[in-house]
């Protein structure tokens, strides 16, 4: 009896470890979350034309032949049922040179569905274009309908699809608007870096007429077209040579990375053909030339030093210790004002006793206000009933866009903030420049998701003079 307990006892525990053992081979390892990109990080002229094909594909070929005519490489986004449907159109957009990225096999909501299902939709459709084109649509992803969540993103980077792609400028043209309507809206909304959304649909007809005036116009205000590969930086892999690579993180700058390095911007600009230093992403593997290893930066011997804190800007320190920000740039030799890091070693020339600031005059029909995280002239202009223009000449500000939390303002002709009027039922605004929907939503007394919401907005940060804006 004891012999058959611990034979079955045996037995029990082998079982156990082979559930166990299977159980753990059976859990994938999570890969990095996919990245969400609205626009293109570059200041520079360029702009990506991106198709989304569904099921018909039915202009296709004629969106080639306008992009072959202006000798312009576009990205495709491609759907599995699209490709069964029209195989021939999908092979010749690869054979063409473009870009491609998988949109699903039948265009469901992803948001709406299990991540198994979100994996076989991506995994067949993958295949299919594979076995058709011998190309694959990683690490490029367009969620139908533009429909994401974190879940969405986790499963389809842990399919291997690093980009999630929106889009900067909708043409609408799936909606049946016109030539005219779908070359206005990418033409007055064109900034560098955009990514404009179109179809290749049998609805989408009026993209085939608008595309080469919208090709002749643009080119006309100076801007150049690129893939998405071109766009992100993810067609070029940085060169070994003598040096070694880094990984962009979270509040990184070029003057960081270069300063723990021990080498110039302008060698890690050049090794990797950044055309805007002040523009890297996190997750961008940069060249590091001539070096593999970090330096630690010298704290200078004259004058006093200074170690940048979280939240600080040079003109806060320089108003600290009673010099301007200019000589803290020409002793530092900083390259851009608005990018100091935390822990990073300032020399501070010529004193080394912190001054106490001196707050400037007020005037005597006025008030001072001090500048808090999340403010803008805009919307400090609104509070006290004055114009952003009137902030900007009264405190000598050069750029409207460029103000520090903790900075003193003087607000003109007025000592008293103003409650904003909220319409006591729905109404409508028109999109001013330098507006931006925090100010808007703080203008109405509403939240900015309620605009957003109210108005079908993809990206909170894009928004454009003219726009008319429902207030709910």
């Amino acid at each position: 009896m004891n012999t058959s307990r611990k034979a079955f006892r045996r037995l029990f525990g082998v079982i156990l470890s082979l559930l166990l053992l299977l159980t753990l081979s059976a859990t994938p390892a999570l890969a990095a979350t996919s990245q969400i990109i609205y626009q293109g990080s570059t200041s520079n002229k360029v702009v990506a034309l991106t198709f989304d094909d569904g099921s018909d594909g039915y202009n296709i070929q004629s969106i080639l032949n306008a992009l072959s005519a202006n000798n312009i490489k576009a990205t495709f986004f491609l759907t599995g049922q699209g490709a069964e449907n029209h195989p021939q159109a999908i092979k010749n957009i690869v054979s063409a040179g473009h870009d491609i990225g998988n949109h699903s096999y039948n265009h469901p909501d992803f948001t709406t569905v299990a991540t198994t299902e979100m994996t076989n939709q991506l995994t067949r459709t993958e295949t299919i274009i594979t076995n058709l084109t011998g190309k694959s649509t990683k690490p490029f992803f367009r969620a139908p309908f533009g429909s994401y969540n974190s879940t969405v993103l986790q499963t389809v980077g842990n399919a291997g699809y690093t980009y999630t792609f929106q889009w900067t400028i909708d043409s609408l043209d799936w909606t049946g608007n016109s030539a005219t309507d779908i070359y206005n809206r990418v033409i007055n909304n064109i900034v560098p870096g955009a990514i404009v959304l179109m179809h290749t649909g049998y609805g989408a007809n009026g993209t085939t007429a608008a595309l080469p005036n919208i090709i002749n116009q643009l080119r006309a205000m100076g801007y150049s077209f690129v893939t998405l590969s071109q766009l992100m930086n993810t067609t070029s892999t940085p060169g070994t040579g003598t040096g070694t690579s880094y990984t962009v993180k979270a509040g990184d700058t070029l003057y960081a990375i270069a300063l723990r390095y021990g080498v110039t911007v302008q060698a890690i600009v050049n090794a990797n053909g950044l055309t805007n230093a002040n523009l890297i992403r996190v997750g961008q593997v940069l060249t590091i030339p001539g070096t593999g290893t970090p330096t630690t930066p010298t704290t200078p011997t004259t004058g006093t030093s200074y170690t940048v804190k979280a939240g600080d800007t040079l003109y806060a320190i320089a108003l600290r210790y009673g010099v301007t920000v200019q000589t803290i740039i020409n002793a530092n030799g900083i390259t851009n004002a608005n990018l100091i890091r935390v822990g990073q070693v300032l020399t501070i020339p010529g004193t080394s006793t912190p001054t106490t600031p001196t707050p400037p005059t007020t005037p005597t029909t006025g008030t001072t206000y001090t500048v808090k995280a999340g403010d803008t002239l805009y919307a400090i202009a609104l509070r006290y009933g004055v114009t952003v223009q009137q902030i900007v000449t009264a405190n000598n500000i050069t750029n409207a866009n460029l103000i520090s939390i903790g900075q003193v303002l003087t607000i003109p002709g007025t000592g008293t903030p103003t409650t904003p009027t909220t319409p006591t039922t729905g109404t409508s605004y028109t999109v001013k420049a330098g507006d931006t929907l925090y100010a808007i939503a703080l203008r109405y007394g509403v939240t900015i998701t309620q605009l957003v919401n109210a108005n079908g907005i993809a990206n909170p940060n894009l928004i454009r003079v003219g726009q008319v804006l429902i207030i709910p």
